[in-house]
């Protein structure tokens, strides 16, 4: 289980997110949390293969093509999808790996931790950032 403090100061200390996974389908969840996201003041850095740009922002195929540095890498992929972008996210020198709800791989979480990176695993990004906010906490 995440503890509050970690995911706390994730928010406090980094702002650039490239989320893997990200859908121009404005019913799915990564398309409302990216929305979310950017009317928050994150600098959030969509990244699919299939889409040129997001809400007018340039996309990426993947991790390693993005030209700057990104700090949390968030992920909407299959749990068996996952750990190829943890190892990217190891190359791309990422801070924090966060899966969200329902992406759940322990193996995953082990590499990333391995590395160095903060983890946050089966949480929503935009669920956690509301919380803290509305707790008068952010």
């Amino acid at each position: 289980m995440v503890n509050d403090n970690l995911v706390l100061s994730i928010f406090k200390q980094y702002s650039k997110i490239a989320m893997v996974g990200a859908s121009a389908n404005n019913e799915r969840p990564s398309y409302r949390v990216f929305q979310y996201l950017l009317e928050h003041g994150f600098d959030v850095i969509p990244v699919n293969p299939a889409l040129p740009e997001l809400l007018g922002i340039a996309c990426y195929p993947n991790l390693s093509s993005i030209p700057e540095c990104v700090e949390i890498v968030d992920i909407f992929r299959r749990p068996e999808e996952v750990i190829p972008v943890i190892e990217e996210a190891i190359k791309v020198h990422a801070k924090v790996i966060w899966m969200q709800e329902g992406v759940i791989n322990q193996e995953a979480k082990a590499i990333a931790a391995n590395a160095g990176l903060l983890v946050v695993m089966d949480k929503c990004i935009r669920k956690e950032h509301i919380r803290f906010s509305e707790e008068g906490k952010l």
